[in-house]
């Protein structure tokens, strides 16, 4: 375990675990269709990549860069598109997949500009919920694991861009960020 973590909330295995779960349900929801899954770089890149081989069928992917946080551990509730996609979602099934979801307002400004797109559907697929911190009303179809209101890291999540590497998902000791 890395120095500054301290304590792993999931394992490298239970996370595989979770990504093929969740794979394999948003397979069966979209047998025989198409499906665009949208990923939030950077701190989704991971949990995409390992979800895009996860669902059977036909699976594209694209990229936005959105920024609310900047070098701070809470985000500022101002959302900036720094990357936009390169396809179009109009008449597509999109799935947004998102590292964590934790106040819901990035996910909400980003949900609303890509329905405003007229995709045929716009669903959410994160690795990580934190229950009871949502300032907005999103809803999740796919969620990986429930997250304790904790500051964590690894598995593409990270602080000041560290820690993204990890194969872990750990809490990170307060004494980094404070």
């Amino acid at each position: 375990m890395h120095e500054d973590i301290t304590r792993i909330l999931f394992s490298e295995d239970e996370i595989a675990a979770c990504v093929k779960r969740v794979g394999a349900q948003i397979s069966e929801d979209y047998a025989g269709q198409k499906v665009l899954l949208v990923t939030v770089l950077k701190g989704a890149f991971v949990f995409m990549a390992d979800l895009a081989r996860a669902v059977k069928g036909d699976v594209e992917i694209d990229f936005m860069a959105v920024s609310s946080y900047g070098a701070e551990a809470k985000s500022s509730g101002i959302v900036r598109i720094i990357k936009d996609l390169e396809a179009s979602v109009e008449g597509r099934h999109v799935i947004i997949v998102e590292d964590i979801l934790d106040s819901g307002l990035t996910l909400k400004y980003l949900s609303k500009n890509l329905k405003s797109r007229h995709p045929l559907s716009v669903e959410v697929a994160t690795l990580l919920f934190k229950e009871d911190k949502q300032e907005a009303n999103i809803t999740c179809k796919y969620v990986g694991f429930v997250c304790p209101d904790e500051f964590v890291v690894g598995y593409g999540l990270d602080y000041a861009e560290r820690y993204r590497n990890l194969p872990y998902i750990g809490v990170l000791n307060p004494r980094i960020y404070l």
